[in-house]
């Protein structure tokens, strides 16, 4: 990865926490638990080592990713951001098809999250939204056909 992606404060604290807690508690846990499992005897027929191997693969993996993450990102204060365009960090208030009101948080890949309104800016609604202003309208290539949203505001937080 040579360019850093970006992540917005928040995204970077829950990163770090998630990163903190599998090192200091799941895997410490894990350890235990393998640990006990191979007290039990004969490892080939053991369900519960294999069980927990197969957990501390998945806890190393992710401790990986977010060390990656951690890494590889550059934190950007959104609050600080003046623009008069949609850029990395603003929250976007649209106007869908059936005047219904839509906000998004246009956010790093790691920390997007649409069940919270957040959305990547690599997201091929936040790749329409950057550079836009309030009044503007946004053709949203989507994979059920082509959505039309209307810029009504947006701020950065």
């Amino acid at each position: 990865m040579d360019q850093k992606q970006p992540i917005t404060q928040t995204g970077m604290a829950n990163v770090q926490s998630e990163l903190e807690k599998l090192i200091k508690v799941d895997r410490e846990e894990i350890k235990k638990t393998i640990a006990e499992a191979r007290e039990h005897g004969d490892l080939k027929e053991n369900a519960e080592y294999h069980a927990a191997k197969e957990k501390q693969s998945i806890i190393e993996g992710r401790i990986s990713k977010l060390q990656g993450v951690v890494a590889n990102s550059q934190v950007i204060d959104t609050a600080s951001i003046t623009s008069e365009t949609i850029v990395f960090g603003a929250t976007v208030t649209l106007l869908d098809e059936e005047g219904e009101e839509v906000i998004y948080q246009i956010v790093g890949q790691e920390e997007s999250d649409l069940t919270k309104g957040k959305i990547s800016f690599q997201s091929p609604i936040g790749k329409a939204l950057l550079g836009k202003s309030e009044g503007d309208t946004v053709v949203v290539k989507a994979p059920k056909g082509d959505i039309e949203y209307e810029v009504d505001s947006f701020e950065f937080k």
